[in-house]
């Protein structure tokens, strides 16, 4: 049976799986769903057309499903999707998306997302992100998989995140970041890229040369962008074995809408 304290306040229509966990003094509205195995701290407020997954962990004080913070909302149906795995921190903030901007907003798969992180209508959030307290991240944002983000740092609306990048503490994020690459600052800075998570993930040394190969073409060779992208693209052709961080970067930088940071 559903494990909810006696003091919670959930809807009748909401869908909770039989192993979900509600401590005291949460509620949660009619149109919210829970997977299995999640527990739901005390004094939190769950609203929205939300769709929560399997075995998150939700700490006290989270505000998930409510209202984007957009002027233009109207009241639409618009939905937020959280997918499974996710440890969420007190005092988080996840807002629906809005009408007109595909009115989702999704928070993937094992992501670590720590206090007082706050992400705005329509990002996306892909799978094993670590947020650190106080990411704040604008409406639109994309952060890809393995993103790290360090704490009180805001990310500019429409701003795209590659995957592996990391981001540094306190850090001003008005453009892209491409994949691999370690920035930080205000004005933000690329200062290397991200050598040490990827050695933790297991990436070869043939994979590192090439990502550090990526970085020199981008940020050490005074090249414009455009030639940097065609030498990026003839490492497939070198290093074969780092063909998908190739191909990660050259979609990146091929999709990238706000410039990237150089």
């Amino acid at each position: 049976m559903t494990q909810i304290h006696a003091t919670a306040l959930v809807d009748p229509r909401a869908e909770l799986d039989d192993s979900v966990t509600v401590g005291p003094y949460t509620l949660i509205g009619p149109h919210v769903k829970v997977g299995a195995g999640t527990t739901i701290g005390s004094h939190c407020v769950i609203d929205g057309r939300t769709s929560i997954g399997r075995d998150n962990r939700i700490f006290p004080f989270n505000s998930i499903g409510a209202v984007p913070q957009d002027k233009k909302y109207a009241g639409e149906p618009t939905k937020l999707f959280i997918g499974d795995r996710n440890t969420i921190r007190e005092f988080c903030t996840f807002n629906l998306g809005v009408p007109g901007a595909g009115g989702v907003t999704r928070v993937g798969h094992d992501n670590w997302i720590m206090a007082y992180t706050h992400i705005a209508h329509d990002c996306t959030v892909d799978n094993h992100t670590t947020l650190a307290n106080n990411t704040t991240l604008a409406g639109h944002v994309h952060l890809a998989d393995w993103v790290t983000v360090g704490g009180l740092t805001g990310i500019h609306q429409f701003v795209s995140v590659g995957a592996h990048a990391m981001i540094g503490f306190a850090s001003a994020v008005t453009q892209d970041v491409p994949p691999f690459m370690l920035v930080d600052g205000n004005p933000l800075a690329v200062r290397g890229f991200n050598g040490v998570g990827l050695r933790r993930r297991g990436f070869t040394p043939q994979r590192l040369a090439a990502v550090k190969q990526m970085h020199k073409l981008l940020y050490r060779q005074a090249l414009t962008l455009e030639q940097a992208k065609s030498d990026i693209e003839a490492l497939a052709r070198d290093i074969p074995e780092a063909a998908t961080e190739v191909d990660l970067m050259t979609r990146f930088l091929a999709s990238a809408t706000r410039g990237i940071a150089r």
